[in-house]
């Protein structure tokens, strides 16, 4: 006759080990997601005072290579010009640049910015 072994536990150890696998693959897997940002050297100044990040604001970028972002989505001077239009004058607007892109670039979007008449314009620095 034979005799069984009654079992009172469970093992989780292969519960565990499937549980490590799942953890390694979802930390592997989480450093290739994009952040969603566009990465620029943000010029520093003197004397900036800080931007309230609670109001909400539409966001210009122009990057190291001059390329402009509207809210995130790049696109050429006229079609941020044709965005900018779509807007009410007294949205609240953030000027990004990054340290290396050109001048020029910045002063073509200040005057598309007084062509559709927006002026309440912020410009982000680091502060020193």
């Amino acid at each position: 006759m034979k005799r069984f072994r009654r079992m009172d536990t469970i093992n989780i150890v292969p519960f565990i080990d499937i549980m490590l696998v799942l953890l390694v693959i979802v930390l592997t897997s989480a450093t290739f997601i994009a952040q969603g940002k566009i990465p620029i050297a943000i010029p520093q100044a003197q004397g900036s005072q800080e931007i309230s990040k609670s109001k909400k604001s539409i966001e210009i970028t122009i990057d190291a290579q001059g390329n402009y972002y509207f809210d995130g989505k790049e696109m050429d001077l006229e079609g941020v010009k044709i965005e900018l239009s779509k807007l009410p004058k007294e949205t609240s607007i953030l000027l990004r640049g990054d340290q290396k892109s050109y001048f020029e670039q910045f002063v073509k979007l200040i005057g598309i910015l007084n062509q559709t008449g927006h002026s309440n314009v912020d410009v982000e620095v680091e502060r020193k």
